[in-house]
């Protein structure tokens, strides 16, 4: 079964990024894809499905009401109960890609300033913090390039979505990408099963992703990638031949772009459908997105392909538990 999510018609209902870059608050930025998030799911088909990271379910009579969630209930309306497994709630860190690659930008806000890979990156992981600690899950918060230059560890406390927020407003433009070390080092962090969130271009050799990722899948953690591109990376549709610098490794390279276009777009979707068959392989939840494309929408397709998987993994699992009960 298909997952749904919210037509391209649909769109005038959320903020356009032209306007929203060109909040310079990191903080005002967020709180505004969060507001029109939450309010566009209000009145969206989508109303019915749950958007927390933790595990919850919708309240029902007999329910004890102490454990109603009301911060929902004041966004939407609904009412659910969150499920404690244990005293500890979902942990969680940003793992958020700030190499040279991701200082690349052409989309522009309505002033005429253009913004970067980098800006939707940090506005995005900005909105998935602020998601878990409205939920009281801990977030923490990796950014880095070949090494690891912001290390927050997940935590749910005052004070923790600001030091987020300052970690990603200070983060400027570093070197080639090197996936390995921060996933080396949430994964030594992460002494429970909790989620790892890596936004990055992904613009860079992958022959390691499936192992990088891999060893996190394996201990049971819960991965999502999102994958970050400007449209031009996608389309290529420059007009004039230029010389193009690889803003990594600074390897210049005169091109025709009419003559160019579709091998590159051809050699494109190949490392696309290549990052996305790991990810799949892993369980790993993908989601490509361009930074012209409004946040609130690729939060919300983000959250229903995520509860889609996980409730395909759970009537999987039902149905090995009742074969397993029938052959014993």
């Amino acid at each position: 079964m298909a997952t749904k999510t919210p037509s391209q018609s649909g769109l005038s209902r959320y903020a356009d990024p032209a306007v929203l870059m060109r909040i310079r608050s990191l903080d005002l930025r967020v709180r505004s894809v969060m507001d029109g998030f939450y309010n566009g799911l209000h009145k969206s088909p989508l109303h019915g499905f749950s958007v927390e990271f933790s595990e919850y379910r919708q309240y029902t009579d007999g329910d004890d009401p102490r454990f109603i969630d009301w911060k929902i209930v004041a966004r939407s309306d609904r009412y659910f109960i969150k499920l404690f497994e244990d005293e500890t709630n979902l942990r969680c860190h940003l793992v958020v890609d700030n190499s040279r690659s991701m200082s690349f930008g052409t989309t522009q806000t309505d002033a005429g300033n253009t913004y970067t890979k980098a800006d939707y990156a940090k506005t995005l992981a900005g909105c998935l913090a602020y998601a878990l600690i409205e939920q009281r899950d801990a977030a923490g918060l990796v950014v880095f390039d070949e090494e690891v230059d912001e290390y927050i560890p997940a935590r749910f406390r005052h004070g923790q979505l600001r030091q987020i927020y300052q970690a990603l407003e200070k983060a400027e433009g570093g070197k080639s990408t090197d996936l390995t070390k921060p996933l080396e080092r949430v994964a030594g962090q992460m002494r429970k099963r909790g989620m790892v969130i890596v936004i990055s271009d992904f613009l860079a050799p992958i022959d390691g992703l499936e192992r990088d990722l891999g060893y996190l899948a394996s201990s049971g953690h819960e991965l999502v990638v999102f994958q970050v591109l400007d449209p031009q990376e996608v389309n290529f549709e420059f007009d004039e031949p230029a010389l193009f610098t690889d803003l990594e490794t600074g390897e210049q390279r005169y091109i025709d772009p009419d003559q160019s276009r579709a091998s590159y777009r051809m050699k494109l979707e190949e490392h696309l459908a290549r990052v996305k068959k790991t990810c799949e392989k892993l369980g790993a939840v993908y989601e490509l997105t361009t930074t012209d494309r409004p946040l609130e929408l690729a939060l919300t397709e983000f959250f229903v392909r995520r509860q889609h998987q996980r409730s395909s993994h759970g009537r999987v699992a039902a149905r090995r538990g009742r074969n397993s009960g029938r052959a014993g």
